[in-house]
């Protein structure tokens, strides 16, 4: 798959199940990711599909097509960029990215007092 093919055309490539995370990464260095069809009882296996897949519209265990045009977001990612039929209530959540990352410093030896130093403490041996 070297690029974004329209039409009733069904990709089938055979790997072992090994070669899992191999087949996606190569889907996702396309560079395309407008729609993934995923067919599958093992609920563990959609989900690291799912979640290592750079696509738009993932569809599992369902018919690839009929993305609710007003209703669901329909665009893809990278190169199948996001077209004219975009849109939706939710479509400008999906430029957005929200992650947090918390570290606790005591469970790592760190030395907590230095995370609750009073503002009169800052200053000490500064001048201020």
């Amino acid at each position: 798959m070297e690029g974004e093919i329209f039409g009733p055309i069904l990709h089938i490539v055979r790997f072992t199940s090994g070669q899992l995370d191999a087949v996606v990464d190569a889907i996702n260095e396309t560079g395309y990711g407008l729609t993934l069809g995923i067919q599958s009882r093992i609920d563990s296996t959609v989900r690291r599909i799912a979640g290592r897949a750079r696509i738009g519209n993932i569809y599992v265990n369902r018919n690839m097509i009929g993305a609710v045009v007003g209703v669901q977001p329909f665009g893809g990612e990278g190169l199948s960029g996001t077209g004219p039929k975009a849109g939706g209530p939710r479509y400008l959540h999906r430029f957005a990215t929200e992650r947090t990352l918390t570290v606790n410093t005591a469970a790592a030896g760190g030395n907590p007092e230095l995370l609750s130093l009073a503002d009169d403490k800052i200053g000490e041996g500064s001048g201020q």
